[in-house]
């Protein structure tokens, strides 16, 4: 485990996809992505998936400044208000010296859905990226709708730490087994990726 202090989110969804996953990001900025998803929708069961990446700086300083702003996550973050569940979210802080952590489904805390709102969206790049290695490797036909819908979402400023899918968005730009048009929608996200690193 790396040295130094460590921010962790939590989310367990049963019945979504995905049922669960979590976000590990420590000061140093390295990160880690654990979920359990299915990863096409015939799928009936629910497949683990692990990704370590590292965490854009200005990304790094936000979330450890909304850590502060929500007293790192030390008192009671759920609002206790009758609304619908969204799955149980905890987000713990972590150093050498103590550690704290807080479970809602949700928070009024401006900090702390600032904090929901930006792991969201990393899991939702996290997921992207599972999907299409899956893709890649086995239904190469599928990654033209996958990228598409990235594109969509990217424009909709609903990704979060997409240098993440560097690695595999490389790939499907360098196999010659995928259509030229899927290549090029790869490369531009790649493009896209690394000029917010």
């Amino acid at each position: 485990m790396p040295p130094g202090p460590s921010i962790r989110f939590t989310l367990k969804f049963p019945g979504s996809n995905p049922e669960s996953y979590a976000i590990e990001v420590w000061a140093s900025g390295r990160a880690t992505y654990d979920s359990m998803a299915r990863l096409t929708d015939d799928m009936e069961a629910s497949t683990a998936f692990h990704w370590d990446f590292h965490v854009a700086s200005p990304s790094r300083e936000r979330i450890f400044d909304l850590a502060r702003q929500a007293k790192y996550f030390s008192g009671n973050l759920d609002s206790g208000r009758k609304i619908a569940f969204t799955g149980q979210k905890t987000l713990q802080y972590s150093d050498q010296k103590a550690g704290s952590l807080s479970s809602y489904n949700y928070s009024e805390s401006k900090p702390i859905q600032e904090l929901t709102a930006y792991f969201q969206s990393v899991s939702v790049t996290m997921e992207f990226i599972s999907r299409l290695d899956y893709d890649l490797r086995f239904q190469k036909l599928a990654l033209d709708a996958e990228l598409k819908s990235m594109e969509e979402q990217r424009s909709g400023h609903q990704l979060e730490e997409l240098q993440a899918a560097t690695a595999v968005l490389r790939k499907i730009a360098a196999d010659p087994a995928v259509i030229k048009v899927v290549r090029s929608r790869a490369q531009r996200l790649l493009e896209q990726g690394q000029s917010t690193n």
